[in-house]
């Protein structure tokens, strides 16, 4: 497989907007776990190949376990994921799947038992910008396997690795 082309270098603008979303989102207070479960299973939802490898292993650097990581497509049937994770899942699946779901009210209220209004408006950004490198990398073909965590990058440049 082969990229068809890199935004970074066509479209710097447009690649620093969709970073500028990233980074609100990166920064909302949102646990950074729950953010990475809702960037992982979007991706499942979109097919993203290179999101999911990158937010698996975002996430393994992070401390989250191999167990859940490998059940999340299969979420609602384990008992390894919070009452907030288990919201924030529901959400990230309804909006992933708009067309289908149109966010029904019931799931809606079943988030707002979990998040605050801001909470929920960053959850929804979450998911916006996830949905959105997903087009972007799908569409652009992104080669999965390369990407590194940044931790493993700072282990490096501190000899450790």
């Amino acid at each position: 497989m082969q990229s068809r082309l890199e935004i970074r270098k066509v479209a710097p603008e447009a690649y620093r907007a969709m970073a500028g979303l990233q980074a609100y989102v990166n920064h909302s207070g949102l646990e950074p776990g729950l953010l990475q479960l809702v960037e992982v299973r979007a991706s499942q939802i979109n097919g993203c190949a290179y999101c999911i490898d990158m937010h698996t292993k975002d996430a393994r650097a992070n401390g989250e376990s191999e167990q859940r990581l490998y059940a999340l497509s299969a979420w609602r049937e384990t008992p390894f994921f919070t009452g907030r994770e288990r919201a924030a899942l529901v959400w990230t699946e309804a909006l992933t799947s708009i067309r289908e779901t149109h966010a029904p009210d019931p799931v809606y209220e079943e988030v707002r038992q979990q998040f605050t209004e801001k909470e929920l408006v960053e959850l929804t950004m979450a998911i916006v910008a996830i949905n959105g490198w997903n087009r972007i990398l799908i569409g652009f073909r992104a080669v999965p396997g390369t990407y590194e965590p940044p931790a493993v990058h700072s282990a490096e440049a501190r000899g450790r690795v």
